[in-house]
């Protein structure tokens, strides 16, 4: 380390320099560690543990700590189907340019996807964002499933507690992340799936407003929606966000099934063990909540009033979303023709045989590639689309659609008659390291990864995505990334919005 020579009341005295290592935050002090051409902090702890007492209460600052707290190791995911997550779990991870200093950098926050009920902000490296897009970078966890999302009658705070740690996050971000080197002032929200659902949410909340400046929705469009089955077989039709009286209806019911009932039932309810919790918990999964004080409307209907906060926004999705849902399908039970047309009776009804007019299974390469198309323009693009149409009313909105049909299957998921495409999440390995996904890209992807980091990352700077030494991208069209050419596409025709919009009509 080199030394620095001060003179101090006519002395000598030798000075060390400050640790770049060490970054004192609001609680206390945290140490990082070098990691490539960026210095990392991870398991930085955010709020307090959500536990005993304060299970489904709102987030508590931490206590404070004076000893400088080891920042080298994630912490826990918050409570799931994995090994090692717990409640205690509200962490956060910060990746900055080795190089930041003392400058004012343009930050993003990161809400990971899983559909409520899976995933973890440290799954999700952030080197090369940092390095080549020079910013700084916060992956947070938040509580998920029956832990995040449960509601009951009297319960302040029902269905939201997973949105009020995000927020806590964007709150920790407005305090902390200048000695970070980043710029609370120029903050990105952004997420993906469950991640993008919970950023537009966020668009429509009044609690949000001043702690974010622009948005990145990917996959999370605040109209997705699902017919009945069409997410999975023998659902009823669904969307990302469900009405205060139906969270709490599912809670009382989650409640009694326990034996909690009566005025004592949070208390016992708070007595269980988590892993008791655990088996509830795909049934709170899509379940952000709204008429409550957070989301005071259904965010859907919110952004066709244009009640959101006016900040520039990146939306889009994936060319093929619904093909790895569909490929577990049949993962389970192959799809044939009679199984396609039984999907189709149960999602249209009486406009079945429009739909399958519209789209035959001699036209793709299977009946389970049909349905998975017909999801995806019904359930995904389509919506994607509306909702891009009405927040550009009132915003700038950059429109994409990531159409890499060879990306990286991060998903593992295959079924025969049914190639991944550009499916659901394969964009994330194009912006985040990935479990090393990553470096199984070729030239051409890697090309394309870097072309979207400078995109995503000049949108984070200037709230216009456009860079040099990339293709121009203009407000009102949407451009499809792809690693043989970023181009304009004609959305809206590829997925047929227009049949689909005379269907509801």
């Amino acid at each position: 380390m080199h030394l620095v020579l001060a003179i101090v009341t006519g002395l000598l005295t030798i000075v060390a320099p400050a640790d770049p290592l060490v970054v004192h935050t609001g609680s206390g002090p945290v140490r990082g560690m070098e990691s490539g051409p960026t210095r990392t902090f991870t398991g930085i702890r955010f709020a307090a543990p959500p536990v005993g007492e304060d299970r489904w209460k709102p987030p508590r600052p931490p206590e404070p700590w004076k000893d400088v707290a080891d920042a080298t190791k994630p912490g826990p995911a918050c409570t799931q189907y994995l090994p090692g997550s717990a409640e205690d779990c509200l962490f956060l991870n910060v990746t900055v340019p080795r190089d930041a200093g003392s400058r004012r950098l343009p930050v993003l926050v990161w809400l990971h996807g899983g559909g409520y009920t899976m995933d973890a902000g440290s799954l999700y490296g952030a080197q090369r964002l940092a390095d080549q897009g020079d910013v700084v970078v916060v992956t947070t966890n938040y509580r998920l499933g029956v832990f995040g999302y449960f509601g009951h009658p009297g319960l302040a705070g029902s269905g939201d507690f997973g949105l009020m740690d995000q927020l806590s996050a964007l709150r920790w971000t407005q305090r902390n992340i200048a000695a970070f080197g980043g710029d609370p002032r120029n903050v990105t929200l952004a997420g993906q799936s469950a991640g993008g659902m919970s950023t537009c949410a966020l668009l429509t909340s009044p609690a949000a407003a001043g702690l974010f400046h622009k948005a990145a929705i990917m996959s999370g469009s605040c109209l997705l929606n699902w017919p009945p089955g069409g997410l999975i077989p023998n659902q009823p039709a669904q969307t990302p966000y469900s009405p205060l009286a139906k969270t709490e209806a599912d809670g009382a019911a989650m409640a009694a099934s326990h034996g909690c009932e009566g005025p004592e039932a949070l208390g016992c309810l708070r007595r269980l063990p988590a892993a008791d919790l655990l088996k509830d918990h795909q049934s709170f999964a899509n379940h952000l909540t709204y008429h409550t004080p957070l989301l005071p409307s259904d965010p859907a209907k919110a952004v066709r009033r244009g009640a959101f906060h006016r900040v520039p926004v990146l939306s889009g999705g994936t060319h093929d979303e619904m093909r790895s849902f569909i490929a577990g399908v049949a993962q389970h039970k192959p799809i044939t023709e009679e199984r396609y047309q039984e999907f189709l009776r149960n999602a249209f009804g009486e406009h079945a045989d429009e739909v399958a007019a519209k789209y035959p299974s001699r036209d793709h390469l299977s009946p389970a590639m049909a349905w998975a198309t017909v999801t995806t323009d019904r359930s995904w693009a389509c919506p994607t689309a509306e909702g891009n149409r009405l927040l550009s009313r009132r915003t700038p909105l950059y429109a994409y659609e990531f159409d890499d049909k060879n990306a990286p299957n991060v998903n593992r998921i295959e079924a025969p008659g049914l190639p991944h495409g550009a499916a659901h999440a394969l964009d994330l390995v194009f912006l985040f390291e990935l479990s090393g996904a990553e470096k199984s890209l070729d030239e051409a992807q890697k090309r394309l990864s870097g072309q979207m980091i400078a995109y995503w990352t000049t949108f984070m700077r200037t709230g216009d995505p456009n860079s040099p030494g990339s293709p121009r991208w203009n407000p009102g069209v949407v451009l499809s990334l792809a690693p043989d050419a970023i181009r304009p596409v004609a959305h809206g025709t590829d997925h047929r919005c227009g049949f689909w919009a005379d269907l509801r009509s």
